[in-house]
C-alpha cells in the first residue's frame, strides 16, 4: 500500500498520481498495478444536460394521471361524503406548481417563482377547507399562518445572498424566532386567548444564540479567529 509523498493520503494500487494534489506515484516496493481498471476517470468529461421539456411533461403526465385517477375512484366508489379526491387533486396541482413551473419558466426570477408556490400551498389550504367545511379555520387560523411564512420566506429569500456568513446565522435565528412567536400567537387567538408559553422559550434560545454572532460580527479579532478556525 502507497501513501502520497507530500499530502500523505492512502492511495489505490492502480493510482498513478495522487487524487488530491496530483503528485506522481514513485514506490519501488509497491509498483503500480496495471491490470486494474482506474478508480478515477482519466478523461475529464461533462454531464449531459437534462431536457427540461421532457421532463416538464412526464411530471406533468405523472401528476396527471394520479390526480385523474382518484377523481375516478372517488366518483366510482365514494360518491357520498368528502371528496377527498379534491384534496389529492389540488396537491398534484401544488406540486406541479413547485416543480414543472421552474422547468418552463427558466428566466423567470427566483422571487416570482418562490411567490407562486406560497399562492399553490394557499390554493391547497383553501381545498382542504372547502372539502372538510372548514372555512372557518381557514380564516381564523390557517391563512394568518400561511402569511407570516410567506413573509419570512420572502425576506429571507431576498435579503440572506446579501450578506456574510454570520449575519445570514443572525437573520434565520431571528426570523424563526418572529415565527415561531407569531405562530403561538395565530393558535391562541384561534383558540380564544393570547397566552405566550413555548414561543417565549424558543425565543431565549435563540436570543442566546444570537448575541455570540453579534459580538463575533462586531470584534474583527474575533472574526478573524472563527474564521481561521472554522476555514471561513
Amino acid at each position: 500500500m502507497s501513501y502520497c509523498v507530500n499530502c500523505g493520503v492512502e492511495l489505490d494500487p492502480d493510482a498513478r498520481r495522487c487524487p488530491l494534489c496530483h503528485t506522481p506515484v514513485v514506490n519501488p516496493a509497491c509498483p503500480v498495478d496495471e491490470s486494474i481498471p482506474p478508480n478515477f476517470p482519466e478523461q475529464r468529461r461533462e454531464v449531459e444536460p437534462v431536457n427540461r421539456r421532457e421532463a416538464a411533461v412526464l411530471l406533468s403526465a405523472l401528476y396527471g394521471v394520479v390526480g385523474a385517477c382518484c377523481v375516478l375512484l372517488n366518483l366510482l366508489f365514494w360518491r357520498d361524503g368528502m371528496p377527498w379526491s379534491m384534496i389529492v387533486a389540488g396537491a398534484c396541482a401544488m406540486l406541479w406548481v413547485w416543480t414543472v413551473l421552474p422547468l418552463l419558466l427558466r428566466s423567470a426570477h427566483s422571487i416570482l417563482l418562490l411567490g407562486l408556490d406560497l399562492l399553490a400551498v394557499a390554493g391547497l389550504l383553501w381545498l382542504i377547507a372547502a372539502a372538510v367545511d372548514g372555512l372557518n379555520w381557514l380564516g381564523r387560523l390557517a391563512l394568518p399562518i400561511w402569511w407570516g411564512c410567506s413573509v419570512v420566506l420572502l425576506f429571507l429569500w431576498y435579503i440572506l445572498p446579501r450578506r456574510s456568513i454570520l449575519s445570514r446565522c443572525m437573520l434565520v435565528l431571528g426570523s424563526c424566532v418572529a415565527l415561531m412567536l407569531w405562530l403561538e400567537g395565530c393558535i391562541d387567538l384561534f383558540l380564544g386567548g393570547y397566552q405566550p408559553r413555548w414561543s417565549l422559550v424558543v425565543a431565549v434560545v435563540g436570543v442566546a444564540l444570537m448575541l455570540p454572532l453579534l459580538i463575533i460580527r462586531y470584534r474583527p479579532d474575533l472574526r478573524r479567529e472563527v474564521r481561521r478556525r472554522f476555514h471561513f
